[in-house]
């Protein structure tokens, strides 16, 4: 599926997300509900963050880095890594943390797929 459409869809069926980014892994805005700018700006600091905690991550000896979640009293900001590519969303205060982290990995996923599918087709 193409990264527009799979935003639009994920937006119509997640009540909780209120913005999404989906950029590579380098902060290259790839589709988005924010305007470009704001895209732009919020791609690439989620992948500056996501750089810094795997950093973290590496020095603590963990696996790789997979998801991130920033909560605030305002709402949060999640960040999910995968296949070079990450998901970006926003929501208000209390999100269902499982449900927001599955709806942008489902969302990565259809885009690794789409992305695929087309790759054979070219080939």
């Amino acid at each position: 599926m193409d990264p527009t459409t799979a935003i639009r869809e994920l937006k119509e069926l997640s009540t909780q997300i209120e913005a999404v980014v989906l950029a590579a892994a380098d902060g290259s805005p790839l589709a988005s509900t924010l305007p470009d700018e704001r895209s732009q700006r919020v791609a690439r600091l989620a992948s500056d963050l996501v750089s810094r905690a795997d950093g973290v991550r590496s020095d603590l000896g963990r696996e790789a880095l997979a998801q991130l979640q920033a909560a605030t009293p305002d709402g949060s900001v999640f960040v999910v890594v995968d296949s070079g590519r990450l998901a970006v969303a926003t929501t208000g205060p209390d999100p269902t943390v499982g449900l927001v982290f599955y709806d942008l990995k489902t969302l990565l996923r259809q885009v690794a797929n789409g992305a695929a599918k087309q790759e054979a087709a070219d080939a």
